[in-house]
């Protein structure tokens, strides 16, 4: 199956019915003006399939600025983007220097349940859950085991937007094709119900000891763009990681144990690891190289320039965290454009040691460039990007954040920031090349993140969780790939993992919840971030704001809903 193919095809509009009962008086309207009953051919059931992930990559079936949902806008509402601005702006990752309304709310930590983009992200995932619903309704009784393979497919998607209700939301709206009237599930019901799916379609069981036995897998592996047995693996593997949150019980040993199942499927690149060599490449519009059943990338979504295009995705990544001014220039990073609104927070830019790679494209200090007058001559400019962000809204007021690029993988040697260098490949820089949406993927699930999490089983659940020596080994080719000395025994500790995850793992949506599972976000040990209550110098963040609030206009149309504590 050609995935981008399919995705662009939009040929099936699903009944978003079920949709509309779920998260209350959301006006959901399929926007697909090519509505087909030819069912029964694969190609038909391929297509309805690519609906459940191009929900995920895009808003809309009719270009970039198309929405399945009226009323929600096509930027902020698509399904990655939604989720960076839960997962990253409350938390000490980034700043979006532009005030907009309800954004502001979640940079300053000021937000409540009416907040339209809390509302905007709860309704798509559950506009997302409602499409797989529909997908697995229409074939629940077509045979085969090609088709078997697809509903595992839709199963696994499904799962992941349910992960982030109990990661986001905690008590959700629970519906399936088997219980089509919605009702309010706990987060340990969503959490059971998330884990039993994966643990099916994987085809595994996990014992309370950590033991696992091997089953009937339903997911294929290694097929560009769709999500494979390692990525549904290594979702379970964040759910088992953050399961005392989630439930109260923790599971570190099953986490432990995902995640080395996973890792031993891997080898070859960064010292056998299964890690690629170059760090910035898995974020590059090479970064397909990386992807498959031997890649480190375990599950991305596709994106391509010219077709799969949206204001969210990896080019909102790169287009809000460059400008075309200061000491930058937008067509070295492969794009047509630039938002000049996102940068660095002075705490995230301490977290990086000298020499490490993951920071190595960051736009740090003074710049220095020549431009024309007016009167064609030219003259010398400077701009200073400091550490501090004494001014929220000054683009400079903060190192530039730059971590994923549109350009084409060289040979690795060279500085990533020498743009004439063989770092980039030089068709990066050809004319033309630059483009308004990016055709790098978004990774959504990393074998890195595996090795961490089998790290962090072992520091918090201790040796009855996993061996220390394989989790410092595992730590070790995180951070020996950056370019960064190794640990030592000593330094397996609660702040060091949470720290190195943030390095690792920044902007790929796991930073509030790492913060929330360390006791960091909010309470007596939550650091100060700047700008967090609306204050230059940061404040406490209150305790409710560990969850998000269910949205004012759901509880609204479905009264017997229960709001979060706090709220």
């Amino acid at each position: 199956m050609n995935l981008k193919k399919y995705l662009l095809l939009g040929s099936v509009a699903l009944g978003l019915g079920v949709t509309t009962s779920c998260v209350g008086d959301l006006d959901l309207e399929p926007n697909d003006p090519n509505q087909t009953s030819q069912t029964g051919s694969m190609q038909f059931y391929l297509g309805a399939l690519a609906k459940c992930y191009s929900g995920m990559a895009v808003s809309g079936q009719n270009g970039a600025g198309s929405s399945d949902i009226s009323g929600l806008d096509n930027g902020t509402g698509c399904y990655s983007r939604a989720l960076f601005m839960m997962n990253v702006f409350p938390t000490d990752e980034a700043i979006w220097i532009w005030k907009d309304a309800g954004v502001v709310d979640l940079v300053t930590n000021t937000w409540d349940a009416s907040n339209g983009n809390i509302y905007g992200t709860y309704s798509r995932l559950y506009t997302h859950i409602a499409t797989c619903n529909d997908f697995l309704t229409m074939t629940a009784d077509v045979p085969g085991e090609a088709m078997a393979k697809l509903r595992a497919e839709a199963r696994a998607l499904r799962a992941m937007s349910y992960y982030w209700v109990i990661d986001i939301f905690g008590n959700g709206s629970f519906v399936t094709e088997k219980e089509p009237d919605p009702r309010q599930a706990t987060r340990k019901e969503l959490f059971d119900f998330v884990e039993s799916e994966l643990c099916e379609v994987a085809g595994i069981e996990i014992a309370a000891d950590g033991t696992i036995s091997e089953g009937t897998n339903l997911l294929d592996s290694g097929v560009y763009g769709r999500l494979g047995r390692d990525a549904a693996l290594g979702l379970l593997s964040r759910l088992y990681l953050n399961a005392e949150v989630y439930t109260g019980t923790p599971q570190y040993k099953k986490c432990a144990a995902v995640s080395d199942f996973v890792i031993s499927r891997h080898s070859g690149g960064f010292q056998g690891s299964g890690l690629a060599e170059d760090y910035l490449y898995l974020f590059c519009a090479s970064n397909r190289d990386y992807q498959g059943a031997s890649g480190e990338i375990l599950w991305a979504i596709p994106y391509e320039k010219d077709q799969i295009q949206s204001y969210g995705g990896t080019t909102f990544l790169i287009a809000a965290s460059i400008a075309n001014e200061l000491g930058m220039s937008q067509t070295n990073y492969g794009l047509s454009s630039a938002w000049k609104c996102m940068h660095a927070t002075l705490q995230f830019s301490k977290k990086f040691e000298e020499g490490d790679a993951r920071d190595a494209m960051w736009v740090k200090g003074e710049q220095k460039w020549t431009e024309k007058n007016d009167k064609g001559e030219e003259e010398q400019k400077s701009a200073n990007y400091t550490a501090e962000n004494t001014e929220f809204s000054e683009w400079t007021n903060g190192y530039a954040v730059i971590k994923f690029t549109n350009l084409l993988k060289g040979d690795g040697n060279g500085d990533p920031k020498d743009f004439g260098g063989t770092f980039w490949n030089a068709a990066s820089f050809a004319d033309g090349y630059a483009s308004a949406f990016a055709s790098t993927d978004l990774p959504m699930i990393r074998l890195a993140e595996m090795y961490l999490n089998y790290t962090e089983s072992y520091i918090l659940g201790g040796a009855q969780a996993a061996d220390m020596q394989k989790a410092l080994n595992y730590v070790n080719y995180v951070r020996q790939r950056s370019g960064i000395k190794a640990w030592g025994n000593g330094d397996l500790t609660a702040d060091n993992i949470l720290d190195e995850r943030c390095r690792e793992m920044y902007w790929e949506l796991t930073r509030r919840s790492d913060l929330v599972r360390h006791h960091k976000f909010t309470g007596p040990n939550q650091a100060m971030w700047a700008w967090k209550g609306n204050t230059l110098s940061g404040s406490r963040i209150a305790d409710r704001y560990d969850l998000m609030p269910i949205p004012t206009n759901t509880l609204a149309a479905q009264p017997e809903f229960k709001q979060n504590p706090g709220y």
